[in-house]
């Protein structure tokens, strides 16, 4: 797993440099006094401080006004939130009074705002300002409300777009307007990649922090413009003339003065705003170069040269986070100082389409890249996307070796599964319950593995929209054998004539897939047309139930829940008896594929459902007659809450926590090596991730393979400890829980994943 790091996070954090750790260490063990201190060390103390000070003023350009030192930029926020709320405390209040804020701006400044107003009772609307397409704020907007504005927060330039604005125009409009307003912009993006001015500018709040500048974390600063009101945060010993109790951040005062002193260099420490042009341009080649359909998710005219945003086509951010993790390239989906990987706020009030949002990445870098690091993180992206190609992921002219792709494969698109099965001893293929989101990357997967595809099958009629298999069809025809482009409603070929009987002795059509075949069974309740596809890899005459490895059932039986029945074509007594008949020709732990995985749970079975309790259990244990379901399955589809705009839900959802997974370090996970114990060791990444950094003595299951493992070894899974690995440890816990579910008990997984070992 070692490899070179190529760090492009810069505007989430960045390292420290060098020179400045060096000025950090020396503070903390030579000149640590404190500038409160009347003795020698506390002088020294007290004038590396106001040196520092003094050079902050030539880096923001502001030979008047206060510069205060604090804990970084949420700090000086607060600190100008408060300050121009007190102001407005003693000013008359006009009538429907506004808190204006760029709808692009960090959440630190909407929720400072709306907190403080409810703790000062200012009875005043937090309003965001609209953004046009480039992230460029709505002066009309403003001009129409500036009037009734108690402050207005702007950025000098977006973290998540690089997007800056026309401070020059803004002023023009806030000033016009309200020439008493505050007005607070927060600078952090904008430091060493704008040239500053503030002095010439109206504004009165600017909030700086050093770490988004290669100083330490815990250090910032705060531009007050001179004359305008500040009211302390921090009470107490009164230093920071008052405005800032607490004694100085000595350590991290003197990183700023190193940091200050680079900015203002001309030993070329920090690159010209020509020179990160010309970065950004190589940047942009390259990964045009290597994603022909990436969109750029800003206008380069106005944004940094450090940030650059993008969106590429059939790609999640996961998915391209995880691949540049796996190549030791450090990016970020939007912004850092969410937790979770979600749509951009930033690029959805920028009226950018869903997918972009959905799927943005964003790479930064600092001032301080240089030009041998920038064609070293080239190649890497470069050698990284190709791994796409291996996987069939991404379209390529090299000639690259294509990892095999057989089994059962699993696409998610938010909660909608799609289910890819290639016959293990053909080329043959089924795609069941098609996605159109996922369509293009079927394609193009079904084409680079050369795969022939019999059929693609609906488990159930969509009344709302037209099925995705019928354009999947349309761009797969001349894949698909002439004989079988015939079909009916859900997609099974009109020609496929043969037949199977199942576990009963009733005998339903079949499609054959060299060993395998496909048994197609009428499965009433969800919908009126619902049916059950099940596999089977023997493909001999009368499938007994053990001999079912797969059931594709729809929206029948969800992971820990059934299917909603109160549709115009549901049939809730139809499901009752479609639950029994299931039972028949299913074994226990034949595993059911559904069409919808709402809690990460991949697959579920009949053995899991009874273990789980809940209404299958009861019609399974014999427990529950006809008129009793259908008044328990009405109460569970009444807790259903579907909301005009937001997807459909097929079926209550019900969360199972399915116990604790006991957890392994990496080094607990040496050490079980070295004592010579037996396991199973699975990296659970997808196998471009597992291609650019393989974990040794592992076998590679992909998530979206982990159905097909268990289908594989269902019989024989418990047999050695199963430790789980990935990158972060979050597929490996979500792959564990579900392994647990289906009853796998001696189970492991790497807390941390890769990151951590």
């Amino acid at each position: 797993m070692s490899q070179q790091e190529f760090y492009l996070d810069s505007n989430a954090t960045t390292v420290v440099l060098p020179p400045i750790a060096d000025a950090v260490m020396k503070a903390l063990t030579q000149e640590f006094g404190n500038p409160s201190s009347s003795h020698v060390t506390g002088i020294r103390a007290k004038a590396r401080m106001e040196r520092t000070r003094a050079l902050a003023r030539q880096v923001m350009g502001a030979h008047s006004g206060q510069v205060i030192f604090t804990s970084g930029a949420t700090e000086g926020i607060q600190t100008a939130v408060i300050s121009a709320l007190q102001t407005a405390k003693t000013r008359p209040m006009p009538e429907a009074p506004l808190l204006l804020y760029g709808a692009t701006e960090h959440k630190a400044v909407p929720e400072t705002l709306k907190h403080w107003a409810r703790l000062f009772d200012i009875p005043a609307e937090v309003r965001a300002i609209p953004v046009d397409g480039r992230g460029r704020l709505d002066l009309d907007f403003i001009a129409g409300h500036i009037d009734r504005a108690l402050m207005i927060c702007t950025m000098a330039a977006n973290n998540e777009t690089g997007c800056f604005q026309d401070m020059a125009a803004l002023e023009r409009v806030i000033r016009s307007g309200n020439p008493q307003v505050p007005w607070m912009v927060d600078c952090v993006q904008a430091l060493g990649k704008l040239p500053l001015a503030l002095a010439e500018t109206s504004i009165d709040y600017a909030p700086f922090s050093g770490h988004k500048l290669y100083a330490p974390k815990g250090i910032g600063w705060l531009y007050v413009r001179e004359g305008v009101p500040l009211t302390p945060v921090i009470a107490g010993g009164g230093q920071e003339s008052g405005l800032r109790s607490g004694t100085e951040n000595g350590a991290g005062i003197a990183a700023l003065e190193v940091l200050f002193g680079m900015m203002l260099s001309q030993d070329g420490a920090f690159a010209d705003h020509a020179t990160l042009l010309g970065y950004r341009a190589q940047l942009v080649n390259t990964l045009r170069g290597v994603f022909p359909e990436l969109v750029f998710n800003q206008d380069h005219d106005c944004s940094v040269p450090t940030t650059l945003n993008f969106s590429v086509p059939g790609f999640s951010s996961k998915e391209l986070m995880d691949l540049f993790d796996a190549a030791g390239i450090r990016v970020s989906s939007g912004s850092a100082c969410s937790s979770k990987v979600t749509r951009s706020f930033v690029l959805d009030a920028m009226g950018l389409p869903a997918w972009q949002s959905e799927s943005a990445i964003r790479l930064s870098f600092g001032p301080a890249m240089t030009q041998a690091e920038l064609d070293a993180v080239c190649e890497r992206i470069d050698s990284a996307v190709a791994a796409l190609a291996t996987s069939c992921l991404l379209e390529s002219d090299r000639d690259a070796e294509k990892h095999g792709l057989k089994g059962l494969i699993q696409f998610k698109a938010g909660s909608s599964c799609c289910w890819l099965y290639v016959d293990p001893d053909s080329n043959h293929c089924v795609v069941v319950d098609p996605v159109d989101s996922l369509n293009q990357r079927l394609e193009r997967l079904i084409r680079c593995q050369d795969l022939v595809p019999l059929a693609i099958l609906d488990t159930h009629g969509h009344a709302d929209h037209e099925s995705s298999g019928v354009a999947l069809r349309e761009a797969l025809f001349d894949r698909i054998p002439a004989e079988l482009m015939a079909v009916d409603a859900l997609g099974w070929p009109n020609s496929c004539g043969t037949r199977r009987t199942l576990a009963d002795g009733q005998v339903m059509p079949a499609l054959t897939l060299g060993n395998s075949v496909l048994v197609r069974a009428p499965l009433p309740g969800h919908t009126d047309d619902s049916v059950a596809l099940l596999l089977s890899r023997n493909a001999c005459d009368t499938l007994l139930a053990e001999d079912i490895d797969f059931a594709f059932c729809g929206d029948t039986v969800l992971a820990g829940t059934l299917g909603r029945t109160n549709f115009s074509n549901s049939q809730p007594l139809s499901m009752y008896h479609s639950l029994n008949q299931l039972s028949v020709w299913l074994h226990p732990d034949s595993l059911i594929c559904p069409s919808h995985d709402y809690h990460h749970q991949f697959a579920t079975s009949l053995a899991a459902e009874l273990r789980e309790g809940g209404l299958l259990a009861e019609v399974l244990s014999g427990g529950m007659g006809e008129h009793a379901f259908m008044l328990a399955k009405a109460e569970l589809d009444s807790g259903l809450c579907d909301q005009a705009g937001s997807e459909l839900m097929c079926g209550a959802t019900v969360a199972q926590s399915g116990g604790a997974i006991p957890e392994l370090r990496a080094a607990e996970l040496q050490q079980w090596r070295r004592e010579g114990r037996r396991l199973s060791l699975l990296d659970i990444r997808e196998p471009h991730e597992f291609a650019l950094s393989p974990t040794s003595d592992a076998d590679n299951v992909p998530l979206s393979r982990l159905v097909d493992f268990i289908g594989q070894q269902r019989y024989r899974l418990d047999s050695d400890p199963m430790v789980l690995v990935c990158r972060s440890g979050s597929r490996s816990l979500l792959a564990s829980q579900s392994l647990r579910r289906l009853g796998v008990t001696n189970i492991h997984h790497i807390a941390g994943g890769h990151a951590l070992s």
